[in-house]
């Protein structure tokens, strides 16, 4: 269900990264200063400007929802937008087909020259059940071909395309691709879909400007957005959102809440309506006990129409007593660090993240244990993430950590000059943080190691290290997404010196002790400050 870009010693991911890399640094050549589209585009990390491709786009004939066959060979005279789509996935896929959709209309009437086609990604839901299952909820039943087959017709299919397809702690990753081919049936461009709902028209924009440029005479793109980064709303800023039946929903700091993020389409892989209903039970015992309010938020930007919305809430046996409000531009999602649906998330009266959970991976909680969640969360202590009540908390930290909140959010260096830095902190404890600004789970827990490097910075010496990242994408995150600490880029060979074991996936956390021994790695995100609280607490402090 997940589609994010796992690193693996494998060429697949390795090739497509540095070539991506090698395009946004070209981009960045030709701009015309820092105003172009181009220098916008390509220091935008939510966006991908695309790869450029060649050679003929490899053949295959699979079953579409309507169980026809479907062959590549057949859209010639059309440029066809080719996506590896997972057929229960509730991450980056909706985004995806979204884009599709939404550069299909930007073309107007010329829409009709462009194809919209999928191929399934997700080798244990590949019934043409689950593909008109997914077409159904996203609107899309006759927008587009979402095609599958059996096992080994779909991995000759991947395999042709290069595309990454496994099997992770019972979750499915694959590789986002997003194909553009031209109407002779060549590869043109390549794209990676990245987590970010706010973007949505942004990409969309670039795909159909790609469209347009393949079509016999250019006909016109119906948009003119900016390319630079949206925009989001964090959890420290004030909004009203609009309410599903009438009014406003405000959110932001005075008050501790807990958000609910989703979308109709959920129905698919879980009984979005039980429990949504079961959220009863939470609101009232909130109200009860003064606990913080709870508020669902629909994603608007990848629904299928209006209606889908008030339709689903019609179809719930009990009324709902918290409020739905409606994320219409995906900025508040992308601000409260949504990568995954449904997802649920408490924030404190100042506005920072207690505790998440994607319920996709993770389920659902009961409103009694949701409650007992909260309350621990509650009581986790979790200070300020602003850089000057943060400045005033490590304030007379020993040289060797002061050294290392002098140089926040700054890039230095390389592998080489991560080691030299290890050696030279032997004395105290270290966290370092693989991430990269490429990683939405990555992205989802870089508020918990701001506000934990804040509390713990006096003792712990916490680095990142940037993993086969862009350095321009890199270096847009961390100017909104805020640390008391440096990060060093890091290349795939250079993570053997690090974990020669090799690394599971990121993010991934390395606890050393003062001794510089490293005593414990967290693979994967945390979901919470009290789960990141506690290891630093249990291996950098030794308990």
């Amino acid at each position: 269900m997940r589609a994010s870009i796992r690193i693996r010693k494998g060429p697949v991911i390795a090739v497509v990264l540095v070539v991506a890399a090698l395009i946004v640094l070209a981009l960045v050549a030709t701009g015309k200063g820092p105003e172009s589209p181009q220098t916008a585009l390509a220091f935008s990390p939510s966006l991908d400007p695309g790869t450029q491709l060649h050679g003929a786009a490899p053949n295959f004939t699979l079953t579409d929802q309507f169980d026809r066959p479907v062959s590549m060979s057949s859209y010639r005279g059309k440029v066809v937008l080719l996506a590896f789509s997972d057929a229960e996935c509730t991450t980056v896929c909706p985004l995806t087909t979204s884009a599709m959709l939404e550069a299909q209309r930007m073309l107007g009437s010329a829409g009709s020259k462009v194809a919209l086609l999928g191929v399934d990604a997700n080798p244990t839901a590949i019934s043409v059940k689950d593909v008109r299952s997914y077409s159904e909820l996203h609107g899309m039943t006759h927008a587009w071909d979402f095609t599958t087959g059996s096992v080994a017709q779909l991995r000759s299919v991947w395999h042709a395309y290069h595309i990454a397809v496994e099997i992770e702690a019972g979750q499915i990753d694959h590789t986002p691709a997003l194909f553009v081919i031209s109407p002779q049936g060549k590869l043109e461009r390549l794209y990676l879909t990245q987590m970010s709902y706010s973007s949505i028209t942004q990409q969309a924009q670039i795909l159909a400007r790609e469209a347009s440029r393949l079509l016999p005479g250019h006909p016109a793109v119906h948009s003119r957005l900016s390319y630079k980064p949206v925009k989001t709303i964090a959890p420290a800023q004030s909004t009203k959102l609009p309410r599903e039946g009438g009014g406003k929903v405000k959110l932001g700091p005075g008050s501790p809440r807990l958000l609910l993020f989703f979308a109709s389409w959920d129905q698919e892989v879980t009984d979005l309506k039980a429990h949504l209903e079961g959220l009863n039970g939470y609101a009232s015992q909130a109200k009860a006990d003064g606990l913080p309010q709870l508020v669902a938020v629909d994603e608007g930007t990848v629904e299928p129409n209006r209606s889908a919305l008030p339709r689903l809430l019609a179809q719930l046996r009990t009324p709902l007593t918290y409020p739905v409000a409606i994320d219409q531009l995906g900025r508040v999602a992308d601000g409260y660090g949504v990568q995954d649906e449904p997802w649920i998330v408490l924030v404190s009266r100042n506005g920072t993240p207690l505790w998440y959970q994607d319920i996709s991976t993770s389920g659902w909680l009961t409103a009694g244990a949701l409650v007992k969640q909260v309350r621990a969360a509650l009581n986790t202590k979790s200070g300020s993430t602003r850089p000057a009540i943060v400045k005033q908390e490590l304030a007379g930290s020993p040289a060797p950590l002061a050294a290392l909140h002098a140089q926040s959010d700054k890039l230095l260096g390389g592998i080489t000059a991560l080691k030299a830095r290890l050696r030279a902190l032997r004395g105290y404890p270290v966290v370092v943080n693989l991430w990269g600004s490429w990683c939405g789970p990555c992205r989802a827990e870089f508020s918990l190691f701001a506000s934990a490097s804040a509390r713990f910075g006096r003792r712990v010496a916490f680095v990142g290290a940037d993993v086969a990242d862009n350095a321009g994408d890199a270096h847009a995150f961390l100017i909104h997404h805020q640390v008391s600490y440096p990060s060093y880029p890091i290349t795939i060979d250079d993570i053997s010196s690090l974990l020669p074991q090799g690394l599971i996936g990121t993010p991934t956390t390395i606890f050393y002790n003062a001794a510089g021994k490293r005593v414990y790695v967290h693979s994967y995100q945390y979901d919470s400050q009290g789960t990141l609280d506690s290891d630093i607490t249990s291996y950098a402090l030794g308990g």
